[in-house]
């Protein structure tokens, strides 16, 4: 049986690599699709807790979980020495290190591993994203360390992901998927795997057009999450409602589409994948101008934030420093647990180094760090809001209290807009 026919029947074995926030739904649509699933993961202690149904990921309910677990479409490992496939899908995140560069040390790892366990007729699709040339460059050279040939002996493909974290309206079955293939049959290959749980999957002409179309989704909303940041700033400068100035620029039904300020960019995808470009563009001697600036734009934001924080309370005559000050949401978006490269995280540990006495409160995070030192989350008592000089609304968590935070906060600065029902004195906006 050739591999399309195994995946259009399918029956072809599939595992992948990563179980965070894009492999972990992808475990369970394609178990839930009827393929037999390995989930591979080197956190064992995670592979522990998803093998008792404690899902860990807002897209994958605990009873989808189960029932995949317990349906024996789906298997979780952390020992890769059990791995075997005809499918093998490497989905492990790729950060941006300290050092300002890529840091592919999950991908090569996986790639390392998935090598020891090819065989001819398979295929293996990347969907971390990436630079234009890593599936090519570094990923084929590692995979053909099997003796095997990508192309030849097995298909190479790249999928770049398309997850949304707590999005109820798009997820893998109706999010339209790119696939690009080393070879043309290598791409119909993908092709036909990802259309098993995606009615709509284009393919694209090379593996470097399916990677540039990931980082040019998100430098899109990198960039324009930059302009209406720093219209933000100068609204305020100018003594224009920021908000009010974009729903009506939003009334424009062509031509326009509405972006919306904040204390920052978080995420893994926004913040980091941008510089994914910007990396590879140095590398030939060119610059990603507008990338760049948008980056530095949008790590100015906590600043603000900041700033903005101490302006409030310095009209009421008080100081930041010795200030009680309640973050509200630690996430880097509403209703997810997610903290990666959350500008919460920065607020609070910019106020604390201008003296501020800072509490958080996040009902789906419940201890944070890379804030100078651990914290806890405290309870959002009434006491606990009439207790604090500022309130500031970082993440606009749907299930905040937010009329009785009016209500009992003295001051509040919301970032998000969360407020924009309500007209109080106590009310600060971003």
């Amino acid at each position: 049986m050739s591999l399309l026919q195994a995946i259009r029947g399918r029956g072809a074995r599939v595992t992948i690599l990563g179980l965070g926030y894009v492999g972990l739904p992808l475990s369970v649509s394609m178990a839930e699709a009827g393929f037999a699933v390995t989930g591979f993961d080197i956190n064992a202690e995670r592979v522990r807790r998803l093998r008792t149904g404690a899902s860990d990921v807002a897209d994958v309910s605990r009873k989808r979980l189960r029932q995949a677990l317990a349906h024996g479409k789906l298997q979780l490992l952390a020992d890769a020495g059990e791995l075997a496939a005809d499918v093998f899908a490497i989905c492990v995140p790729t950060p941006f290190g300290k050092a300002r560069q890529p840091d592919l040390s999950c991908v090569t790892a996986a790639a390392r591993t998935v090598s020891q366990h090819l065989r001819r007729g398979t295929m293996v699709v990347l969907e971390s994203t990436t630079y234009p040339g890593t599936t090519r460059d570094i990923v084929r050279p590692l995979l053909e360390g099997s003796g095997l040939k990508a192309g030849r002996d097995f298909a190479l493909a790249f999928a770049p992901e398309r997850v949304d974290p707590g999005n109820p309206s798009f997820h893998i079955e109706n999010t339209p998927r790119i696939v690009g293939g080393l070879t043309p049959r290598c791409a119909r290959a993908a092709k036909a795997f990802y259309s098993q749980v995606t009615p709509d999957v284009r393919t694209v002409g090379s593996l470097e057009t399916a990677e540039m179309a990931k980082l040019m989704e998100n430098t899109f909303r990198h960039v324009n999450i930059a302009l209406v940041n720093e219209m933000a700033v100068l609204c305020t400068d100018l003594g224009v409602d920021v908000w009010e100035m974009i729903d009506a620029a939003a009334t424009k039904p062509f031509g326009y589409m509405p972006f919306y300020p904040g204390p920052g960019v978080g995420g893994h995808c926004i913040p980091i994948d941008p510089c994914y470009l910007s990396y590879r563009v140095r590398e030939l001697g060119r610059q990603a101008r507008f990338v760049e600036l948008a980056e530095a734009v949008n790590e100015e934001m906590p600043d603000y934030v900041v700033a903005r924080v101490a302006d409030a309370l310095n009209q009421r005559s008080q100081a930041l420093r010795g200030a009680r000050i309640l973050v509200l949401g630690a996430a880097y978006k509403r209703d997810v647990a997610d903290t990666r490269e959350s500008p919460a995280l920065k607020v609070i540990h910019k106020l604390r180094q201008k003296g501020a006495l800072v509490r958080y409160h996040d009902p789906l995070v419940p201890e944070v760090n890379g804030t100078g030192e651990a914290l806890h989350s405290v309870a959002l008592t009434a006491r606990e809001m009439e207790s604090c000089d500022c309130a500031v609304v970082v993440t606009d968590h749907s299930s905040l209290p937010y009329r009785e935070l009016v209500r009992r906060c003295r001051l509040i600065l919301d970032t998000r807009n969360a407020l924009r029902r309500y007209r109080a004195d106590n009310i600060v906006r971003l």
